[in-house]
């Protein structure tokens, strides 16, 4: 499992960094990040990793403001030297909240609860996934605008959701483009999981607009989709296998 320390202080993240290695060595720290520009920076261009370990009180302001840059969908194990911003931690992610100095014992705890949490939500991801494809809410047409037009586009026909520069655009199966007011996450939501999957952070795909999956380094997948586009769209490792059985439904 893939995971990023957001600390401020290189003594206290170069300390958590070996606990979170006694602590699992299956955890791996791909990123230390020290301010919330450097978070943001990084969380829009990288997949979101499976846990975050995250200081509050960072050199530019409160680690809370990366909640309100960018949409973090992973757990996050805080870790402050600081009580008072527990309530506002349990709104924003947060699995456990850690006072420095923190113990091994009290890390290995969190990382315990972490785990247990997991495997109840992976044993009801299946019954979910069924339940939101049986589901009759998916929208049927898109209203996008064209000029000081509106159009209706069929759901079906649309080829893929991407977002960029804090934009959400909507491609059909011609190739047009329309920028919509929603978010990748609105969208998803409103969207049979059956034709659509989210590959990564910035695509939303139409299972129809696949023509090719190609075997990618560290055992990631490279998709071609149709109409082209102009970047590589990988499938992280983490997600090839979710991914697969989402293709082969």
């Amino acid at each position: 499992m893939k995971a990023i320390i957001i600390e401020d202080e290189k003594p206290a993240a170069e300390k958590l960094k070996k606990a979170i290695a006694r602590a699992d060595p299956s955890i791996e720290v791909v990123a230390v990040l020290n301010s919330v520009k450097d978070s943001v920076e990084w969380l829009s261009v990288n997949d979101m990793p499976g846990l975050l370990f995250m200081d509050i009180e960072l050199t530019d302001g409160l680690s809370f403001k990366i909640f309100e840059e960018i949409s973090i969908s992973g757990p996050v194990i805080f870790t402050t030297a600081y009580d008072e911003y527990w309530q506002e931690a349990f709104e924003n992610n947060s699995i456990d909240y850690l006072l420095k100095p923190i113990s091994q014992e009290k890390l290995d705890a969190a990382l315990k609860k972490y785990n247990k949490l997991k495997q109840h939500f992976a044993a009801n991801f299946q019954n979910l996934l069924n339940h939101s494809q049986q589901s009759n809410g998916n929208k049927k047409r898109f209203l996008v605008k064209r000029g000081t037009d509106y159009v209706s586009i069929r759901t079906e026909d649309i080829a893929y959701f991407y977002a960029a520069h804090k934009l959400v655009c909507l491609v059909d199966s011609r190739g047009q483009k329309f920028i919509l007011d929603q978010s990748l996450a609105d969208i998803e939501k409103n969207v049979s999981t059956a034709q659509f999957y989210r590959v990564n952070r910035k695509y939303l795909v139409n299972m129809n607009s696949i023509k090719k999956i190609k075997a990618y380094s560290k055992s990631k997948l490279l998709l071609e989709i149709e109409p082209p586009v102009s970047e590589e769209i990988v499938i992280s490792q983490e997600n090839v296998s979710s991914f697969k059985e989402w293709m082969g439904q």
